[in-house]
Formats: structure tokens, sequence, C-alpha cells
């Protein structure tokens, strides 16, 4: 039952048991990589929006890989469709620690990895079609090399975001396999538990010792522990 479930699960702290810190959100090695995703994607569909079609004696606008709308379509797509994950996703990782029910946090990172890994996918299929259409454009259709440089920036940012996801997805994986780890899907440093605090002995006089784990414990009296002496200790007059 969800009641039995560690008090950390998958990678976050108990809900509200750490404040939230700003500075190393977005210092997170996965924020920063959700942030280069979302960029990666507005350099891809902006150019063929803005440079990937031209006109050629006519009012008609062709595609510059290879006169082929699918090309400069399926960039696009896959561009708006990754730069709207990614703003989502930067989203979900904010309200992600304050979540309460480990159901919920688990199929976040599942999902996590469902569309980092799809995203991935697609770019690789979008840097493999749009290469090839680039490579069968002939000159000729290109006059004054118009679009030749949104074209080679749309391919590179393409491989670019192959990275990107990768990185993502292998990242998800990890935080799905391992869901309690505290250290996957956080960006506080939670504090130590005390129960891993170091034993400390403390000598008795007769050879025995006793061992403590709480670091706040004052040491016992080092007097015998004999029964005898005790005995007559109890039975002595106090002296005045």
């Amino acid at each position: 039952s969800v009641g039995m479930e560690p008090a950390v699960a998958y990678g976050a702290a108990k809900a509200g048991s750490v404040g939230f810190d700003p500075v190393a959100f977005f210092k997170h090695p996965r924020t920063i990589l959700r942030l280069l995703c979302w960029v990666f994607s507005i350099v891809v569909f902006g150019c063929i929006v803005n440079e990937g079609y031209i006109n050629i004696g006519s009012e008609r606008l062709l595609c510059v890989f290879n006169n082929n709308a699918d090309a400069c379509n399926y960039g696009v797509t896959v561009g708006v469709a990754c730069f709207l994950g990614s703003v989502f996703f930067l989203v979900l990782d904010f309200y992600f620690p304050s979540m309460s029910s480990i159901r919920d946090r688990k199929r976040a990172v599942l999902l996590d990895l469902v569309f980092s890994g799809l995203a991935c996918f697609l770019w690789f299929v979008g840097f493999c079609f749009l290469a090839n259409q680039w490579q069968a454009t002939s000159p000729d259709e290109l006059p004054l090399a118009q679009g030749s440089d949104a074209a080679r920036a749309t391919i590179a940012f393409c491989f670019f975001s192959i990275l990107t996801w990768a990185v993502l997805t292998f990242s998800a994986l990890r935080r799905f396999l391992t869901g309690s780890n505290p250290n996957m899907f956080t960006w506080q440093h939670l504090d130590p538990a005390l129960g891993h605090a170091r034993a400390t002995p403390y000598p008795i006089a007769n050879g025995a010792t006793i061992v403590t784990t709480n670091p706040y414990q004052a040491p016992p009296f080092t007097e015998t522990l004999d029964p005898q002496k005790l005995t007559q200790q109890r039975a002595m007059a106090p002296a005045f």
C-alpha cells in the first residue's frame, strides 16, 4: 500500500520537508538539459519557418530540402512538440518535490521516460530525413544558395537534440529503476540521518564498555558495577 512506502521516493524528499532553492534548481544538470532542448527546438522550427521555404518564379513556396514539403513539415512539427514538452517538464520538475503521492511521482518519472525516449527517436529520424533530403538537393534548386545556412543549422541542431534527449532518457530510466534514491531527482541536499552517526564507546572501570549511537548522550559514570560494592555504598551513612 502507499502508506507502507518509504519517506523518500524517486529521488524527492518527503513533500514539504525541504524548501525550494531556485538557484540550485536552475543549476541542476537536468534543468540545464531541458533548457538546451527548449532552445534547440526553437532553432529548428524557427529556421524552417523563417528561411526554409523559397519561391522560384511563382508565389508558391517550396521547401529548401529537395522541394519536399514533408521534410519541412516534419521539422516544424517535431520542433514545436519538443518545445512544448520541454516547457511542460520544466514545470513538472518544479512541482515534483511537492508531490505527496508516490504513485504520482512514479507516473511523472514514467511520463518523462516515455516522452524523452520518443523525442530522441523522432529527432534521430528527423536528422536522417533532413540530411538525406538536403544531400539530394541540387544547387540549381537554390539560386544564390538561398536558405542554405538555415538548412545546415536545422540539421546540426537536430543532431544536438538527439544527444540532449538521449541523456534525458537515460536519466529518466535511471530514476525509474532506482526509484527511492534520494539524489536522483532533486536539487536539494538532504540532511544526513542521525542514525548514521558514529558509535561512541565509553570505558567503564571494570573493563566493560558501553557503546551509544547518540552523539549527544553524556558518558556514563565510571564507577565499578560490582554488586557487592554497590550494596556497601548504599549501606554507608552520609557524612556531614
